[in-house]
């Protein structure tokens, strides 16, 4: 079904089903993500992957046992931020 058919057959406005649907779909991604953000921050005690890094110079780990963590810690941050970006601008 396309999302014309969609909104005929909730009777809205197409371009308003669109809008509310990405909004929907960010915001569960969203969540998401924090979700995995979170889960990180408290396995390593830090609030962000600055500090993550800052802990590895620290010698607090060892860089090959975090090595992935690091990177996924990483990539989820910039995800969020990219999430949080288009979501400010619907």
């Amino acid at each position: 079904m396309s999302v014309k058919e969609v909104a005929e057959r909730l009777q809205v406005e197409p371009m308003a089903l669109e809008q509310e649907s990405l909004r929907v779909y960010l915001e569960q991604r969203l969540k998401l993500v924090e979700s995995e953000l979170f889960e990180l921050t408290f396995k390593y005690g830090v609030k962000d992957v600055d500090g993550f890094d800052e802990k590895i110079k620290e010698g607090k780990f060892r860089e090959e046992d975090s090595f992935e963590d690091f990177f996924k810690f990483d990539n989820l941050e910039a995800e969020r931020d990219r999430i949080l970006e288009t979501m400010e601008r619907l």
